[in-house]
């Protein structure tokens, strides 16, 4: 489904520039914070809760587009996790370990600081063996130490739980709970000057999906609800720097309506509201940043054999804000990915957003944040995967004159040892320019190692 939802954590991603290696999951797992391993892991669990019934097994679903896998999905006999098996449930424990190089750790645009931080990363991942249904769980934590700034030592930790009601073979209902203590990067745009130490927050989150299947027809309903509560950091003046004003619940709730042409194309029309209640304002910036917005996206969902698939939507959204004084936002809104198969081997993935995200500047309550990416993994051997990416992006705040232009990049390798080890390197580089305005200038390389150890 097609979100505008400000989306920080809680559902397993593949990206670069967590620290724990390029390749952060050459499997997928359900029920798992964004994975580190570049071993491969415990096996897709949404294959085991399939509808075990006659009927079940003869439906054919109009909307299914799987002829072909992704490089960094496909599963990997010989190195994937054994797992513990505990009844009816398969425990996967993994402890990943990531020295990693900055060479600006403090997001500067002069008189860099470089250091080395120690990333160790535990985790267990909990799944259900059902042939019906499907029920998991994880926990993290994410100790960062840094070899000579200790002021920027963070202990991050999260966990949660998610399941899925196979109400029939045409309907199901999934839900998940998340809960995480986090860190604010020193590169986000929203981190304050003039910190002694990072900002640090708890996020809650909450959300419930509803889908069923009526011959050409799928109908989706979802409801999101993410509550942030911020800490204040220590200044540099003395004190404390106040972030609290950006303690807020968002709510995001919609509907999603697909057509299906054929069984490897479908029109859909998707509709969404969202709701930003903050707790106070900012004695400081006295702005009220609560706001309501709406989009409607049309577009089109596609398969072309196994060369090619895809998600593509434009529409029009709106956020209105609670402070008069404070411009509304309007315009074009986009939601796009696409996923080229040229060989068995290569998986090339293009993806572009246009959405609105809250921002903690002094004067603007949101920004419009335009995205798009690029990455290409290639399984040079069936235990070496190579990933190379690039990305830009656009933020242009309303209330004052700024935009930004960000840039990145990334190559890395993994290795898989076997079922138990694997390694991998990986370089990152990302670049701030403030165009417009006075923001903040910023050049910043990485480059990590990882070894995972896992069962």
């Amino acid at each position: 489904m097609l979100t505008f939802k400000r989306l920080l954590a809680g559902s397993t991603a593949i990206a670069l520039g967590t620290g724990f290696g390029i390749a952060t999951s050459v499997f997928a797992q359900v029920a798992t914070p964004p994975t580190q391993s570049p071993v491969g892991g415990a096996p897709q669990p949404g294959g085991t809760g399939s509808p075990a019934t006659t009927q079940d097994q003869a439906f054919v679903s109009q909307f299914r587009r799987d002829a072909d896998v992704t490089v960094m999905a496909r599963p990997r006999e010989g190195y994937e996790a054994r797992g513990i098996r505990v009844g009816a449930f398969l425990v996967y424990p993994q402890l990943n370990v990531a020295p990693t190089y900055d060479d600006n750790i403090f997001a500067t645009s002069s008189n860099t600081t470089s250091d080395t931080i120690w990333k160790v990363n535990p985790l267990v991942t909990v799944q259900s063996d059902w042939n019906r249904h499907s029920l998991g769980g994880y926990a993290s934590v994410t100790a960062n130490e840094f070899q000579q700034r200790s002021s920027e030592d963070t202990t991050d930790y999260s966990l949660g739980a998610n399941g899925r009601i196979d109400v029939d073979h045409a309907t199901q209902v999934t839900g998940r709970v998340n809960y995480m203590r986090s860190t604010e990067p020193r590169t986000s745009a929203n981190s304050p000057t003039g910190a002694l130490k990072p900002v640090r927050y708890d996020l809650l989150d909450f959300s419930a999906e509803g889908r069923h299947e009526f011959d050409r027809l799928l109908g989706t309903l979802h409801f999101d609800s993410q509550t942030f509560d911020y800490s204040n950091p220590p200044a540099a003046s003395g004190g404390v720097i106040d972030e609290t004003f950006r303690n807020r619940t968002i709510t995001t709730y919609g509907g999603r309506l697909d057509y299906a042409l054929s069984p490897k194309t479908a029109l859909f029309v998707d509709l969404q509201g969202e709701n930003h209640s903050y707790d106070h304002q900012s004695a400081l910036d006295p702005i009220n940043r609560d706001s309501k917005g709406v989009q409607a996206l049309a577009g089109v969902d596609f398969e072309v054999t196994a060369l090619m698939r895809g998600n593509i939507g434009f529409g029009y959204r709106k956020e209105t804000f609670s402070d008069p004084a404070a411009k509304d936002l309007a315009g074009l809104s986009a939601d796009a990915s696409l996923e080229w198969f040229p060989t068995q081997l290569t998986t090339v993935t293009v993806a572009g957003s246009r959405t609105i995200q809250d921002s903690a500047v002094f004067g603007s309550p949101a920004y419009l944040s335009s995205n798009v990416t690029a990455r290409v993994d290639h399984e040079l051997l069936r235990n070496v995967i190579l990933t190379g990416q690039v990305g830009y992006g656009d933020d242009k705040y309303t209330g004052i004159v700024r935009e930004d232009h960000r840039t990145s990049a990334g190559v890395g390798a993994s290795y898989l040892i076997n079922r138990t080890l694997g390694v991998s390197v990986n370089y990152n580089y990302n670049k701030q320019e403030t165009v417009k305005g006075v923001g903040n200038d910023f050049k910043d390389n990485r480059v990590a190692a990882t070894l995972t150890v896992q069962y």
